[in-house]
């Protein structure tokens, strides 16, 4: 028995389903995608209707100054510093507040630094006011 053979006849590989299958997988890859979130700082704000009364003796202020520098109630210090003198300060105070004061040149980075300082001193009072707040609150002008 003799076959026929066809001429002309060309194999054809159909792209009619190739959207569906592009579109599945642009589906399973955004459902399995892990997206990792970076966590920033804990902040506890204090609530609008409590207000304590600070004495200026319960009150540690870092001043932050634009050459990089910073001053502990008004003593010049460095960041590596800090940790121990707030320590002994939150040995001395236990009840101790800090204000940070910056100058306007001061780097972000600078000010993070000073927050996990305070950090591993284990000092959650901390507050970082305007400059009308930091004048009502110390009576000191920047």
């Amino acid at each position: 028995m003799k076959l026929r053979r066809l001429n002309g006849v060309e194999g054809i590989i159909s792209t009619a389903s190739m959207a569906d299958i592009a579109f599945l997988l642009i589906i399973f890859f955004m459902l399995t995608t892990v997206f990792t979130v970076k966590k920033g700082m804990d902040l506890q704000l204090p609530d609008q209707n409590s207000r304590q009364e600070v004495t200026q003796d319960q009150v540690t202020v870092i001043r932050l100054h634009a050459d990089g520098g910073l001053d502990l109630d008004s003593t010049r210090t460095t960041l590596a510093e800090l940790v121990p003198l707030l320590k002994e300060k939150a040995s001395l105070k236990p009840k101790n507040y800090v204000i940070i004061q910056a100058d306007d040149e001061v780097l972000y980075q600078t000010i993070i630094d000073v927050l996990d300082e305070l950090k591993q001193a284990h000092i959650s009072n901390i507050a970082i006011p305007s400059r009308h707040d930091f004048e009502k609150w110390t009576g000191h002008t920047q």
